[in-house]
């Protein structure tokens, strides 16, 4: 049986249909004898709904093979040649590899490469070294204002869903960064944020909420998955939660040091993590985004360890205990994901659960 659903998605996602081709394509194949995979009598929707959540940049293990080689070739120039010898070594790979054969996978690797390798460039210009903790000057505006222009180019050309989420997040990090100076240039102290950490720990959370409300835009408009509008929220979602975690955190808890989300004295906020976590868990039940689960879990496994390590336990004992009881929770959410999203989609009102994937 062909599975003339997924290959339809899959042009969609490459781009060599439009989502309206690829729906009006379905029915017409389908009076034409070609088999489509799935029980008879499902509905268009059901048929091309998947429950797993399966980001898009690994189709096989050539795939593997073909990054390897590029990480390896582009860390052995990066070591021999010149900084700017390293971009044109990304183009070109980009224009066989992304652009001729389009490749999932090294197409992720070589976004990365291209993120990393604007940092020391933007560096060179722009050190953000100069500046002391709590002083966000014009060099750290600057240095961050080079990666949405690259990454943002680079996906103009190669339209690869990382590379626009990245360049969506660095333009949030720029936006705050320019919050930031804003803020000390109405206080008049160029170090406001060194003796005000609750107003640096908001201005990120705003920052955080911001992106989040991005990748809900690409994910609700592709409540399907079928479309690179679910890839770039996948990755955009990997961002976010963390950032909301830990922005959330350093608001809510502060030591008697000054300092924010210090590892070292964990175990006094650890109800603020585990309920923080908790509150990124249930949101990603909602949205059916397994990422917000994913980028809690070391933080809650650092409160648990934390809370053990102050007990009488041996060190033996808490560490494997904590593994232990970080392990169940991701058994149990894994297990029962879809059994719970179903429970919450009931109890919420039609008009926002119609608006989600389906449950």
């Amino acid at each position: 049986m062909t599975e003339l659903r997924s290959i339809l998605d899959e042009a969609v996602r490459q781009e060599l249909i439009s989502p309206e081709a690829g729906g009006r394509l379905l029915p017409f194949l389908i009076e034409r004898g070609v088999a489509v995979a799935g029980a008879p009598g499902m509905v268009a929707e059901e048929q091309a709904w998947s429950d797993t959540e399966t980001p898009r940049f690994v189709r096989g293990f050539h795939d593997v093979l073909i990054t390897i080689g590029v990480i390896v070739a582009l860390v052995g120039l990066w070591g021999l040649a010149p900084l700017y010898a390293v971009p044109a070594a990304i183009i070109v790979l980009s224009e066989i590899l992304v652009r001729r054969q389009r490749l999932a996978l090294p197409a992720v690797s070589l976004t990365i490469a291209l993120f990393c390798w604007t940092w020391p460039l933007m560096s060179g210009f722009f050190p953000p070294w100069a500046q002391t903790f709590g002083s966000f000057g014009a060099e750290v505006t600057q240095l961050v204002a080079g990666f949405p222009i690259i990454l943002g180019v680079y996906y103009a050309r190669y339209r690869v869903p990382l590379a626009l989420a990245l360049s969506i997040m660095s333009t949030l990090a720029f936006v705050l960064t320019l919050l930031l100076r804003l803020v000390q240039w109405v206080s008049g102290n160029p170090t406001f944020f060194a003796d005000h950490l609750a107003v640096l720990a908001a201005v990120s959370l705003v920052c955080a909420l911001g992106l989040f409300a991005t990748a809900l835009y690409f994910d609700l408009g592709d409540r399907l998955r079928r479309t690179t509008r679910s890839d770039i929220a996948f990755w955009l979602h990997l961002g976010a939660a963390p950032a909301m975690l830990y922005s959330t955190v350093s608001l809510l808890s502060f030591e008697e040091s000054g300092r924010i989300f210090d590892l070292a004295n964990m175990s006094a906020r650890t109800p603020v993590v585990v309920a923080t976590v908790a509150a990124l868990m249930l949101i990603g039940l909602v949205i059916d985004r397994r990422a917000f689960v994913t980028s809690g879990l070391l933080s809650l496994g650092v409160a648990i360890f934390s809370v053990f390590r102050h007990g009488s336990a041996t060190v033996d004992t808490y560490i494997y205990t904590t593994l232990i009881v970080v392990g169940a929770i991701v058994l149990i959410i894994g297990t029962g994901w879809m059994p719970l999203r179903r429970l919450l989609l009931r109890a919420l009102p039609p008009a926002i659960a119609n608006r989600l994937p389906p449950g």
